[in-house]
């Protein structure tokens, strides 16, 4: 039988801008193995407009760290051989390798150039609030650095629809391109009357040579670093239908097996249940929902009524096309999207999307390791490995839930008889502590299971009926199980 698959988000966002974060992954790659990851979502690996760049202002495409372009060879995160060496040590030790793509915008172009816009409303980008007129935009991409080295494309002005600068009078705005077929792409989401704009100089994907240019580029980076799948960055503000058409051909070259995931980051289930629908569920999304209800969980403690905690959810509504996830380097403190779940709840969170049979499962790196920057975080490795061994090892078979109390839920897995000692009882207080009578099944009487978190030092052992009763701490989980020695 095969086992669970884990996967981590390999960075956060204030990883040390040295050049190490490829070597790091290599090194680190048998020990997340051991820890049942087996798959990895990496940052971006083309050039961004200095070395200290995370990788979302992406400059060149095509510069994986191998061209001096922006004052670098390298990335923020090392060269483009020690990118394939980690890949190469990745796939050496079992682990899959998703590479985040950022499609949306480009910055830090290499001349300016001059055209006509409109301005918008910045609240409605559907209003147009001035008549046309000339700027001078950052949208003329030469590449110096790396000549015609595996494309010859440049990119101009008209093949982006919108900017947020103009040189010439040194004001920042949202000016929309004007030319033949230049308008927001429709198929976007609908904030702020239309969110086709986000940030730098915006990819216009009515234009068929982006169009084609893109896909190449999606082709050549596949078979250049021979990764395992992609993460698609802000598809909200992409054409859904280049969404649809790219994730088809990448599977076409690739294989149904190639893995796409995508960053549609809208709360609203509604909203990406309709996503899903129109890229014809080619690709799987992070759960938003499930994320945001983690959060408020977090924050309101024992007046949020955890059995509702799926409800609305991408997790319950499309199981198999639901990636969950506590954070990210988005919703962590003093980010973009900032909703981080709370210290006293974050383990029970990761019980929450690692030991139920539903999702596909990302531990976050900020989490696992911790957080740099002028507000470091240490991470909670201690808290997190019990779950992925609990996940690795005994979190199998059907799945029974006891949402019966607003401030106590629990489940069962009744295990594998392909994995041996497997099976396991899961249960979560946000409120005071207290105890949930569970059935794991008759085959279990006797059995003595512990506390895998080492929460709790009882010792539960199953009774003739196959029934137990599985304390718990107050604001806290116990995740109760065979240990891998029978105990007395």
């Amino acid at each position: 039988m095969k086992r669970n698959h884990t996967m981590m988000q390999f960075f956060e966002w204030h990883v040390a801008a040295d050049g190490s974060h490829w070597n790091r992954l290599k090194e680190l790659a048998p020990r997340l193995k051991e820890r049942g990851i087996d798959s990895v979502w990496i940052p971006p690996v083309t050039k961004g407009q200095s070395a200290e760049d995370t990788g979302y202002g992406v400059y060149d495409l095509y510069d994986l760290g191998e061209f001096d372009q922006k004052g670098t060879v390298r990335t923020k995160y090392g060269t483009k051989q020690e990118l394939h060496d980690a890949i190469a040590t990745c796939r050496e030790h079992g682990i899959a390798v998703y590479v985040d793509l950022v499609m949306n915008h480009k910055a830090a172009a290499d001349e300016k150039e001059l055209f006509q816009v409109v301005e918008v409303d910045p609240d409605n980008r559907s209003e147009v609030i001035s008549e046309p007129f000339d700027i001078e935009g950052w949208t003329k991409f030469t590449f110096p650095g790396r000549g015609d080295r595996y494309s010859s494309f440049k990119w101009n002005f008209e093949h982006f629809n919108g900017t947020d600068y103009d040189a010439k009078e040194e004001k920042t705005g949202i000016f929309r391109i004007m030319g033949e077929n230049k308008i927001w792409n429709d198929n976007v989401d609908d904030e702020f009357g239309n969110y086709d704009y986000l940030m730098f100089a915006n990819i216009d994907y009515n234009h068929p040579e982006v169009k084609e240019e893109m896909i190449a580029w999606g082709k050549w980076l596949a078979d250049t670093l021979q990764c395992n799948g992609f993460r698609l960055d802000a598809i909200k503000h992409i054409n859904h239908h280049f969404i649809r058409d790219f994730a088809t051909v990448m599977m076409k070259e690739r294989g149904e097996e190639f893995y796409i995931v995508g960053e549609f980051w809208n709360s609203e289930l509604a909203a990406c249940q309709e996503f899903l629908d129109t890229i014809d569920y080619r690709i799987d999304l992070f759960d938003v929902s499930l994320h945001y209800k983690l959060h408020a969980a977090s924050q309101e403690g024992s007046s949020f009524d955890l059995s509702t905690l799926f409800e609305d959810t991408l997790v319950k509504s499309h199981p198999l096309h639901a990636v969950t996830f506590v954070d990210n380097h988005d919703s962590q403190p003093n980010e973009s999207l900032e909703s981080w779940v709370a210290d006293w709840f974050k383990q029970s969170a990761y019980a929450l999307i690692l030991l139920r049979q539903d999702g596909y499962p990302v531990v976050f790196y900020g989490d696992y390791f911790g957080i740099g920057g002028e507000e470091p975080l240490e991470g909670i490795q201690s808290a997190i490995d019990p779950l992925l061994y609990a996940r690795y090892h005994k979190a199998y078979g059907e799945q029974e839930d006891y949402f019966d109390h607003p401030n106590m839920i629990g489940w069962i897995r009744r295990g594998d008889p392909e994995i041996e000692r497997s099976g396991c009882a899961v249960v979560i207080s946000n409120g005071d502590g207290g105890e949930k009578r569970m059935y794991v099944g008759e085959d279990r009487a006797g059995e003595v299971w512990v506390d895998l978190t080492n929460t709790r030092e009882d010792q539960v052992t199953i009774e003739e009926d196959g029934c137990a009763t599985f304390p718990v701490n107050g604001g806290s989980v116990s995740v109760w199980a065979l240990p891998e020695h029978d105990v007395e």
